[in-house]
């Protein structure tokens, strides 16, 4: 009997990263060959994102690229999994006849048969509830095997006036302690070093279970586990993080001095008409709160230029704030209309070059900040992880850097250094985002 090819393509986000890691597992428990090239593969998944435009042209992108292959017969099916599956579901079949089969979220756990099904030359389309859609299983991961991002709850109930994710991913919806810590005890058995709790929602985690957030209570059982050294936190919201939360992470070795929190904006009326609380004056307390008692915290944010009816003032209080809290990690994006969504049909929509513009502003603004905090570095030493070499170069981070989204270090060594390693680099420049070092002798 032939044994089947199986490849993926995973877009977006992490937590859609971790949901292809579970659906490659199933495939490759019932005998499908895991493989990494479009050409080598019998069917390939196309794991999409579809949360703004641009990442819905290039899911749709990668689909018709990938149509290319099963046109020439190098591929016999396609199957598109994930949020722009979820979203626009029979449409896709409807414009895109290539593609063989379309599932939703809740359909990850059936992805053996479907795959098997689009092989037999079957074309299917199946949207299940998104309660379904599994949030603790075996994943094969796809990171580097000394780090790997942890799920702790998936769906949204924020209902960000931009946001179509709470109708895509449904409710909030969090896993128990035990599952996420024996997850975690495998993970580190495994040789994963570094965790990264996901959710759209971190620290709203444990309010729908218990009754309370227990983001705090799960880093207590997380930091326990033998093998983990680095714990490091995404997506939290900065009216729900609590004062016991940053006393843990202040306190515990184990979880990094590192937090990611998506502000948006810092002008109190664009925050309300994106249907989000807070402003820059509280937002600033609750950094200044952070730092004042966790050591040389990095706090990553993003922020969203070009919301309908944002005036040039009201971007001036963005710059401005941003200046003043000096973040050390800062991402931005621009307004995209997402339909189902109250911000899609809002009046004074901002014209597409006013927020290239903007974002450009917001942006050179934070390099500047950037080049100072590096140049502070310099002389500093910091434990760091090794994550590659390019064949010149050791590619590393310190706890002030997250895989894949931050800048990290270069380091120059004439002595070998282990990937998935820690080593104690000196700092002696830096390159734009990139700092430079040395092992520390």
């Amino acid at each position: 009997m032939k044994k089947y090819k199986v490849g993926m393509i995973s877009l977006g986000c992490p937590k859609n990263q971790v949901d292809g890691e579970m659906m490659l597992k199933k495939l490759k428990n019932a005998g499908f060959d895991i493989v990494s090239n479009i050409e080598d593969s019998d069917v390939m998944i196309i794991n999409t994102c579809g949360f703004i435009e641009v990442a819905k042209t290039e899911a749709i992108e990668t689909i018709l690229e990938t149509a290319e292959y099963k046109k020439a017969g190098l591929i016999s099916s396609i199957v598109v999994t994930g949020c722009l599956a979820e979203r626009y579901q029979s449409e896709i079949l409807k414009e895109m006849p290539e593609v063989d089969s379309v599932v939703g979220i809740g359909a990850n756990d059936d992805i053996v048969k479907v795959c098997e099904k689009a092989l037999c030359g079957f074309k299917s389309e199946t949207f299940p509830d998104k309660c379904y859609l599994p949030l603790d299983d075996e994943r094969l991961l796809s990171t580097p095997s000394h780090w790997a991002y942890l799920k702790i709850a998936d769906g949204c109930d924020n209902r960000c006036a931009y946001c179509a994710i709470p109708s895509i991913r449904g409710k909030f919806r969090s896993r128990r302690i035990e599952s996420i810590v024996n997850e975690a005890k495998k993970l580190a058995k495994s040789g994963v070093k570094e965790l990264i709790l996901i959710a759209q929602d971190t620290t709203k985690y444990g309010e729908d279970l218990y009754g309370e957030y227990k983001l705090d209570a799960l880093l207590k059982e997380l930091v326990k586990i033998d093998g983990i050294e680095w714990i490091r936190l995404y997506y939290c919201y900065p009216h729900r993080i609590t004062d016991s939360l940053i006393d843990v992470i202040a306190s515990e070795k184990k979880i990094c001095n590192y937090i990611d929190i998506p502000l948006q904006h810092a002008d109190k009326e664009v925050l309300r008409s994106m249907n989000r609380v807070g402003d820059g004056e509280a937002y600033k307390a609750l950094i200044d709160k952070m730092r004042a008692k966790i050591d040389d915290l990095s706090v990553r944010t993003t922020f969203m230029v070009g919301f309908p009816g944002e005036t040039e003032k009201q971007f001036e209080t963005l710059c401005n704030f941003v200046k003043d809290v000096k973040f050390d990690k800062m991402g931005s994006f621009t307004f995209s209309p997402e339909e189902d969504t109250p911000a899609y049909d809002m009046d004074n929509q901002i014209d597409e070059d006013v927020k290239e513009r903007r974002q450009e502003i917001l942006m050179d603004i934070q390099y500047t900040i950037t080049e100072e905090s590096n140049r502070s570095r310099i002389g500093k030493v910091y434990k760091t992880i090794i994550d590659s070499f390019d064949g010149v170069n050791y590619i590393g981070r310190s706890y002030l850097d997250s895989p894949e989204i931050d800048s990290g270090i270069i380091i120059k060594s004439d002595e070998a250094l282990k990937i998935g390693d820690f080593y104690n680099i000196k700092i002696t420049s830096f390159d734009g985002y990139d700092l430079i070092g040395e092992v520390a002798k």
